[in-house]
C-alpha cells in the first residue's frame, strides 16, 4: 500500500509564498500535484517525472510555481510564489506510472492539504 502525506498548507495573503510537501512511502513513481476548489473539478497543477527530466505546469501557475523532488527522501515539493485568490483549493499529491497531466494516470493519492489565499 503506497501512502502519501501532504503538509504545508495554510492561509496566506495574495502575493505571499507557500510550500506544500508530500512524503511518499514508496519511491519509483512519477509525481503530480492537483487541486480542487469548492464546486469545481479537480485540476492538474504540476508534474515531475521520476528522474526530474520532464516537468510540466498548468498555464496559470507557470512562472509562479515550482515542483521538485528528492528521490533519496521520497519527497516532492511544490513551491508556490505570488499566490492569488484563485489558487485557493485543496492540493493533492499523486504518485503513479506513467503519471502526467491527466489524473487518471496516477494510482495513488494523498488526502490533500488546504491552501487559502485571501485578497
Amino acid at each position: 500500500q503506497v501512502q502519501l502525506v501532504e503538509s504545508g498548507g495554510g492561509s496566506v495573503q495574495a502575493g505571499d509564498s507557500l510550500r506544500v510537501s508530500c512524503a511518499v512511502s514508496t519511491g519509483g513513481y512519477s509525481m503530480g500535484w492537483f487541486r480542487q476548489a469548492p464546486g469545481k473539478e479537480r485540476e492538474f497543477v504540476a508534474y515531475i517525472s521520476l528522474n526530474s527530466r520532464r516537468i510540466e505546469y498548468r498555464d496559470s501557475v507557470k512562472g509562479r510555481f515550482t515542483i521538485s523532488r528528492d528521490n533519496a527522501k521520497n519527497m516532492v515539493d511544490l513551491q508556490m510564489n505570488n499566490l492569488k485568490p484563485e489558487d485557493t483549493a485543496v492540493y493533492y499529491c499523486a504518485a503513479g506510472s506513467p503519471g502526467g497531466t491527466n489524473s487518471r494516470l496516477y494510482q495513488h493519492w494523498g488526502q490533500g492539504t488546504q491552501v487559502t489565499v485571501s485578497s
